[in-house]
């Protein structure tokens, strides 16, 4: 005979197998099992405090609730599809336990709300996790960036040789990246961190509850102020995997130079053999794996999002059962983020730069043309008027398979008479670099202050 549902009092018979099948969520959403006993606790504690139980069956349901736990996590207490969620599972075994007295803890509580409080739990955890991963990856970038502070490298437009950039500013353009990625985890974590438990199943709650003190007991600075809201909202999950959506985004974006500059053709870098693998066929082969894979696993957290999007464009108010849908989307984003940024941060460290390669390339592509520019409108001449002069400068040295810098002062002058000899001081790369000194560019000084303010502000972070 079929074990009655806990809701089974209105139906006359039992539930098809193929609709338990179909309906359970216990498979993936058993890891909210320690969410859902503290939460459970704290709703214990406030149901005695309000006098809606008595004081002695609180002690009894909290302490079978911890022990129910140990059996979780033991795997003493089996996950059985049979049970739905973990939900009830914890509930029937709670009941089974210590008889009718366990079914006072449902008081007063819904699985919407109950269901609601798990998942926030769990989410505001993810986002802490993630908020810390990402702290550790900047770390490891301003480290990288602080120990190559000499090299030199293409700047690109259009993935073509631009201007002359130092690695580091490279590198720290990056940290700006992760910087806003920080930023918007912590503003989406103001958000989430709203108690959602006493909205009831959409109308809230006759009984005489304190949110406030379940709140305090779970570290909430708040409630949420509408049941209906509470029990249909989603918007956490959403913004959360929105701005994890960007985050992969950057990291992808950081893998694809990586899997550039580490080819034979650029050489600039070369990932540690602890992080690359090789071919099954091809034995010189040296494959950048990781980058790979967290570029190939952004376009995975990017359908999550758009799965949650879709999954709410058109429910009406307040709970449907369409809501289920809602986890593994978000356990799939938070641990594909958290795994994507540990590897990240402990790739970075183990990174060999190649000056050499970088230097080279550099001084390919006519990189100090703009400052040539610059050179003739600080002699007086029209910048519109030292681009084209420049252009055509270029465009000789091309004809001629030339550099700049070997150019002689008779052909500068061909072209204008108002270069003179100073004119190299302006054509090689560090000059270049160090004439930018704005806040914010390339020069080696606002590198250096950009590199010692993104150090303080991490240690800030970590206090």
């Amino acid at each position: 005979m079929k074990k009655k549902k806990l809701w089974g009092g209105r139906f006359e018979k039992s539930t098809h197998c193929l609709v338990e099948e179909f309906t359970e969520s216990i498979s993936f959403d058993n890891i909210l099992y320690k969410y859902d006993i503290m939460g459970s606790i704290a709703h214990c504690r406030m149901l005695a405090k309000q006098k809606i139980i008595a004081v002695k069956d609180s002690k009894v349901i909290i302490r079978a609730l911890k022990e129910i736990e140990k059996e979780i996590e033991s795997g003493k207490l089996v996950l059985d599809p049979k049970f739905e969620d973990i939900h009830t599972l914890i509930e029937s075994r709670l009941i089974k336990k210590i008889g009718p007295v366990g079914g006072k803890l449902h008081t007063a509580r819904s699985r919407n709300d109950q269901v609601a409080l798990d998942v926030n739990l769990y989410l505001k955890d993810g986002i802490k996790e993630v908020v810390s991963l990402i702290g550790e990856v900047r770390l490891e970038l301003v480290n990288l960036a602080e120990k190559n502070l000499d090299a030199m490298i293409p700047g690109f437009t259009h993935l073509q040789h631009a201007q002359p950039v130092l690695f580091a500013h490279h590198l720290m353009a990056y940290n700006e990246m992760f910087k806003r990625d920080f930023e918007r985890m912590r503003c989406c974590y103001g958000r989430v961190n709203r108690m959602p438990l006493g909205a009831g199943a959409l109308a809230g709650t006759p009984y005489p509850v304190d949110r406030g003190y379940v709140a305090e007991l779970l570290g909430y600075p708040c409630v949420t102020e509408n049941s209906m809201d509470t029990v249909a909202d989603r918007d956490g999950l959403i913004e959360f995997c929105s701005a994890a959506s960007i985050l992969m985004m950057h990291l992808s974006r950081f893998c694809e130079e990586l899997i550039l500059w580490s080819s034979p053709e650029f050489q600039f870098v070369e990932i540690s053999d602890a992080f690359c693998t090789g071919s099954s066929i091809m034995p010189q082969k040296k494959n950048p794996d990781i980058p790979e894979l967290v570029r190939g696993k952004t376009g995975r957290v990017y359908g999550n999002l758009m799965s949650l999007l879709t999954l709410m464009k058109s429910l009406p108010m307040s709970y449907n059962r369409d809501l289920q849908e809602d986890k593994q989307p978000l356990f799939d984003t938070v641990d594909t983020v958290r795994k994507c940024l540990k590897v990240f941060s402990a790739m970075l460290p183990e990174i060999k730069v190649n000056g050499a390669a970088m230097l080279n390339a550099a001084k390919n592509g006519f990189l100090t043309a703009t400052d040539l520019a610059d050179y003739l409108v600080k002699k007086g001449m029209p910048f519109r008027n030292a681009h084209e002069v420049v252009g055509s400068i270029v465009t000789y040295c091309i004809r001629k398979e030339k550099t700049l810098d070997l150019l002689t002062i008779a052909e500068f002058k061909s072209f204008s008479p108002e270069i003179e000899k100073d004119v190299f001081s302006c054509l090689s790369l560090s000059a270049s670099i160090n004439s930018r000194k704005s806040e914010g560019a390339t020069g080696l000084t606002p590198v250096k202050k950009a590199i010692a303010k993104a150090k303080n502000d991490l240690k800030k972070k970590k206090k």
